[in-house]
């Protein structure tokens, strides 16, 4: 396919959507550098290996994908016109999002209150990897939630129909990568031990 053809609009289209996956490209190798950090650390003699996740990141995780689910229902839904299913759907997944920063904090509270801490004498390398990965996440988390409130904006401005979601379709594929970047995350912390 010759990416110098097509209309205006599907060139724009085209540059936006590789736009996105240059950025996905980039987040993976800063994360796959940051558990490869993880594991070359491992071996080290201070690790500890008796340290649990939080329970909360387990809810979590439950949470970023049933709002993977929300976000797909309302791209489904815009693209067949019904844009009222759309908006509430869209709105589901932005409380789920606020709800997975909320569970990811009392994640950190839990590791707190057991006496790790991200840095200092009472912390560990592999609770400081720990928070640093997922404050990481969380930071990009927060950026889909502002993709996902211009989505929102755009949408009760009346932008987006069923010929033309581009908007909804490029802020749902940040989104579930989000999704599966955590789950990855979390069972990489689960099993890395």
């Amino acid at each position: 396919m010759d990416l110098t053809q097509g209309t205006a609009e599907e060139k724009n289209a085209r540059a936006k959507k590789m736009m996105l996956w240059f950025g996905i490209v980039s987040l993976l190798m800063g994360f796959a550098g940051w558990t490869s950090a993880y594991i070359v650390s491992s071996s080290r003699e201070d690790w500890s290996s008796d340290v649990a996740l939080p329970e909360s990141f387990l809810y979590s995780t439950v949470v970023i994908i049933i709002s993977s689910i929300c976000y797909m229902l309302a791209k489904k839904a815009i693209s067949a016109g019904d844009n009222a299913k759309g908006t509430k759907w869209l709105w589901i997944t932005l409380g789920l999002g606020v709800l997975f920063v909320i569970l990811q904090f009392s994640g950190f509270s839990q590791l707190v209150s057991e006496g790790y801490y991200f840095t200092g004498p009472t912390s560990s390398i592999k609770v400081s990897y720990v928070f640093l990965i997922a404050m990481v996440h969380i930071v990009h988390v927060v950026a889909g939630m502002i993709s996902l409130l211009v989505v929102l904006y755009n949408q009760n401005k009346g932008k987006y129909s069923k010929e033309n979601y581009l908007g909804v379709t490029l802020g749902a594929t940040f989104w579930h990568f989000l999704d599966l970047l955590w789950v990855y995350l979390v069972l990489f912390m689960f099993f890395m031990k």
